[in-house]
Formats: structure tokens, C-alpha cells, sequence
């Protein structure tokens, strides 16, 4: 899913994003004391990967999905994987060519949907263009910003867990991706510029009886995530300055949409629900300070409004799940001082007041 002005990954935005190391001067020497209100037991779970991020829970909370960029095949892009939490073994389900983001389990376990460009002819010459930008990042010693680049090739795809039976789900003209379930399994919400501008549509699992969600054009809407309850979608949009990322909610009849975040200064994006369907967790970064803004995760009751900073560490913390019965969080970082993993903790929620 995309990063500051994207796909789940921005996406994100599609996790999902060309982090290296934003490591920053700590403003505290006690971060670790500030986590451990609510995170214990912080673990890295990926390792054998150029960069990998944007991991989902399976309903049973025993393996999760994510995207990656594998070493040594040709390949700069994302592929997905899925691993088995208590092994430790990974496999890669998409076919490993093209790039891919936005994986997601169905509520039943059975099957799994991502993006793909696969298909794109160009994928190839693709590659031969990203290497050859990254050897000029590093003649220049210069850091890309993000960008993430809306591919028209990317479509949604379900595949069996083991990635067999591949099966493509979206043939809408252009870029369509960062797709997830309903709680019940039978619709799924995704982000696509089929009509020219990026809106969020929902259609039923099988592909079938697509319809516009949103309406706000000439800006970006994605990172959709049903509610658990069913009744609202979460998302993300800069319609109010471009690439500065806020927080949405709105039923899924398309009424009640409200802006959950409106400070303009900060990108704020990547929210997930908390089971409750009351609270959410998401990252956010002040952009007005001078250097790097670097990115931490938030706890937000939806209703009041009230936050809570969870992550204190001075590198980036961006993309938070949580596992299905609320216990584990999973996010993406660079707080090992290289590129972006996965990390899991033990989640104590902050209390109301």
C-alpha cells in the first residue's frame, strides 16, 4: 500500500515505501520507559529482506502477509509473502514479477487478495529504471524523496493462501489496488482511478457490482479499511493540501464522511481499527519542523477526538495493525538503523479519561 501521497502502502501510502534510516536525535534518553506504557515484547520479525513492510494479521492470528523486496533476483519491487509466526518460515504467493502491495487475508483464512502489475508487458524495463536510479542516488549521495507512482498496470488479484488459483478481480482502466475485506467476506473496498481521479470504490468479492464510495476528485483517497462492525470504512486523503495526508471515516453507503485529523502542518495516515470499531491507530509526522519529520503511531478514539502517542523511538514507526483479538501490534520501522522491517509487540491499549 503507498507513502506521503499515495497506495496503502503510501497502501501506504500501499505500505509501500523507500525508507532508509531516519534516525533522528532522540529528544528523550527514556523512550523505551514511554513505549512500555503500551508495547511490550517488541520483537523484528523480518529480516532476510533488501526492505519489507505492511504486514496484515490471518483471522486466526497465526501468520500474517506482507510485502517485501527479496535479495538477488532481478527484481527491485515488492513481492508478497506469508509467514508462519511461531516457525518463522516464509513463502513468497505472488508471482514475482512486476511489483505488488496491499495484500490482505479474507475473514475466513481461504484466500488472499493483492496488487500486482504482473501482467504489465514494461514490467521488465521497469527494473532496468529503478536500478539505474539508485545508482545514481548513491553516486550522489542524495535521497530520493518517496513517491509512489499510481502504476495504470496495477490491478487487485485473489489467490488461494499458498498463492495458487491466481484469479484477477479488477479490469478497471488504470491503477487499482490497496484492497481489504469487510468483516464479512463478501465485499471488498479498494482504491482505484478508474473514472481519472483516485476515489475509493467497493465491490462485491468476486469483482462483481462495483460502486463509488467517495467523491472528491482531483485529490487522493485510499488506504480503505472497513470497520469491524462493518458499518464505516477508514481512509486517508490530501484534499485539503496536496501530499499532506489526513484521516477520513464514512459509512459504507457513502454518507457521514468527517475528517478525523485537520492540521495541515502534519502528514497523518495509514489507520487501522482497533476491534472496538471505536478507536484506531495510525502515523503521523509534524512536517513544519526543520529536518526530517519522523513518523510515529497514534491512538485515536474516533468520536472524541482524543490521541495518544504510542512509539517514541527516534526512527520512523509507520503502518500499524493490530492482530484480531486486539493483544499484538505489527508495524513497520527503521528502528534498528537500517531499512524498513516488520515488528510485533504486545499491545496494552491506552485508557479512556
Amino acid at each position: 500500500m503507498p507513502f506521503a501521497d499515495s497506495g496503502r502502502a503510501t497502501t501506504g501510502f500501499h505500505m509501500l515505501f523507500l525508507l532508509a534510516s531516519f534516525v533522528l536525535a532522540a529528544d528523550t534518553e527514556d523512550w523505551e520507559k514511554s513505549e512500555s506504557a503500551y508495547l511490550a515484547n517488541v520483537q523484528q520479525i523480518t529480516k532476510d529482506f533488501v526492505r519489507a513492510g505492511e504486514g496484515y494479521f490471518s483471522p486466526d492470528g497465526k501468520q500474517i502477509i506482507f510485502q517485501a523486496e527479496e535479495k538477488d533476483t532481478g527484481n527491485p519491487f515488492y513481492q508478497i509473502f506469508v509467514m508462519d509466526l511461531e516457525s518463522g518460515k516464509y513463502s513468497r504467493v505472488s508471482p514475482g514479477a512486476g511489483k505488488t502491495t496491499c495484500a490482505y487475508f479474507r475473514p475466513d483464512g481461504k484466500k488472499i487478495i493483492f496488487a500486482s502489475t504482473h501482467l504489465d508487458k514494461e514490467a521488465k524495463v521497469k527494473y532496468e529504471e529503478e536500478y539505474k536510479q539508485r545508482e545514481e542516488d548513491k553516486k550522489s549521495g542524495k535521497r530520493r524523496p518517496y513517491k509512489w507512482d499510481f502504476d495504470p498496470s496495477m490491478d487487485i488479484f485473489e489467490a488461494n493462501v499458498d498463492g495458487s488459483h491466481l484469479k484477477r478481480l479488477t479490469d478497471g482502466h488504470g491503477y487499482n489496488a490497496e484492497g481489504s475485506y469487510s468483516p464479512d467476506g463478501k465485499q471488498i473496498v479498494f482504491c482505484s482511478k478508474r473514472d481519472g481521479n483516485l476515489e475509493l470504490y467497493i465491490m462485491d468479492a468476486d469483482g462483481s457490482k462495483v460502486r463509488k464510495l467517495t467523491n472528491a476528485p482531483k485529490c487522493y483517497n485510499g488506504g480503505p479499511f472497513f470497520s469491524p462492525d462493518g458499518k464505516r470504512v477508514i481512509f486517508r486523503s490530501d484534499r485539503k493540501k496536496e501530499d499532506h495526508l489526513q484521516l477520513y471515516v464514512i459509512n459504507i453507503d457513502g454518507t457521514g464522511e468527517r475528517a478525523l485529523t485537520d492540521d495541515l502542518n502534519w502528514v497523518q495516515w495509514g489507520p487501522y481499527w482497533y476491534k472496538d470499531s471505536k478507536h484506531i491507530i495510525y502515523a503521523g509526522a509534524d512536517h513544519s519542523v526543520s529536518g526530517r519529520p519522523n513518523y510515529d503511531l497514534y491512538w485515536m478514539d474516533i468520536d472524541s477526538g482524543k490521541k495518544v502517542r504510542i512509539t517514541y523511538n527516534p526512527s520512523a514507526d509507520v503502518l500499524p495493525v493490530f492482530s484480531p483479538d486486539g493483544k499484538k501490534l505489527m508495524w513497520t520501522s527503521t528502528r534498528n538503523g537500517a531499512s524498513a522491517q516488520l515488528y510485533i509487540a504486545d499491545f496494552t491499549p491506552p485508557k479512556d479519561e
